[in-house]
């Protein structure tokens, strides 16, 4: 049985997509607003392009994600930016 006092409520962080988490679940908006749903799972938008946030709409699949930031990559150019000063 989902959500069983005896054990965690489970959320699944997929890169590309949602969060899916356990319900029911209660959500509170950074303005306060709260949100309810009593459906066995819901789907979190993490990519602000849902019309229902924050509820998923699959919004996320029409344009795809933008790549996430090369931590590398931003190193590389500050190390050039670095040098161009000295």
């Amino acid at each position: 049985m989902p959500n069983a006092a005896d054990r965690p409520r489970r959320v699944s962080v997929d890169r590309d997509g949602p969060v899916l988490i356990e319900g029911p679940v209660e959500v509170v908006a950074d303005d306060g607003t709260v949100t309810v749903s009593d459906r066995f799972v819901v789907a979190l938008c993490t990519c602000r392009r849902s019309r229902t946030y924050p509820w998923c709409d699959t919004s996320h699949r029409a344009r795809g994600r933008r790549p996430a930031p090369d931590a590398s990559a931003d190193a590389q150019r500050h190390d050039q930016q670095s040098e161009g000063e000295a």
